[in-house]
């Protein structure tokens, strides 16, 4: 499983958090996501079969800014 872990904005309230996390976990090969709102954080575990920018587009979509990204195999 490969990892990345992305700083972001935009997360206002717990019904955006709600919306991004939804939205990931519809994504074809999410394993895993985190989000944490006090430190405007997400980490999204995911397979071969996943694209990084699918992650990104997802997020985007949803209304949050990526400030970051750190990536781990």
């Amino acid at each position: 499983m490969n990892r990345v872990h992305y700083t972001i904005s935009g997360i206002q309230n717990s019904e955006v958090k709600t919306q991004l996390k939804n939205a990931l976990e519809k994504l074809d090969g999410i394993s895993m996501v985190n989000v944490d709102a006090a430190r405007e954080s997400i980490e999204v575990g995911y397979n071969e079969s996943t694209d990084e920018n699918s992650i990104k587009s997802c997020i985007e979509n949803v209304g949050c800014s990526i400030k970051n990204q750190t990536s781990q195999s």
